[in-house]
């Protein structure tokens, strides 16, 4: 049984989740920090990396979710089931420890009408072609179907309770 916290968009970049991986041909779930160090001498941190026409061979990984939330709306699957979010992560490098990133693609048309982008939301039956490399990026990072998502609207900032995926 994992645990996971609800997902906040707007998380400090340096928050550390489990993520799922493939290391040393091992899968193993690990908690790293959110956020990349930026590779072109940028002084922000990358925590979202756009996907389209890029190409992710190695150091793929999986967030592991079962809601996210974007200002004052949460987003999870309408079916209950709970999800991963594609990402990369990458080996620490002198002042910066190993930590990840999430991948984003064009928004689905459920969340559309709040944001043209969204991370990539992978399902169950998604996540071993996702880490384990099989399908073409174009092929996987892809919105989901309208009516995928169940949209809540929150009327306060609501405490991130443990839910238990």
């Amino acid at each position: 049984m994992m645990s996971a916290k609800v997902f906040q968009s707007d998380a400090p970049l340096d928050e550390r989740r489990v993520i799922i991986r493939r290391h040393d041909g091992d899968v193993e779930m690990v908690e790293l920090p959110w956020g990349l160090r930026p590779r072109d001498g940028e002084p922000r941190v990358v925590n979202v990396i756009r996907s389209e026409g890029r190409t992710f061979p190695s150091h793929r990984c999986l967030v592991p979710a079962s809601e996210f939330r974007h200002r004052s709306f949460s987003f999870s699957l309408a079916n209950g089931d709970w999800f991963y979010f594609a990402g990369i992560w990458r080996p620490a490098i002198e002042d910066w420890p190993e930590a990840y990133a999430i991948l984003t693609i064009e928004a689905n048309a459920d969340i559309a009408p709040f944001h043209d982008r969204q991370m990539a939301v992978l399902t169950r039956d998604q996540r071993l072609a996702w880490l384990n490399g099989l399908l073409p990026e174009d092929e996987i990072l892809r919105p989901l179907p309208g009516g995928t998502f169940r949209i809540t609207r929150h009327s306060t900032s609501p405490v991130q309770p443990m839910l238990g995926v």
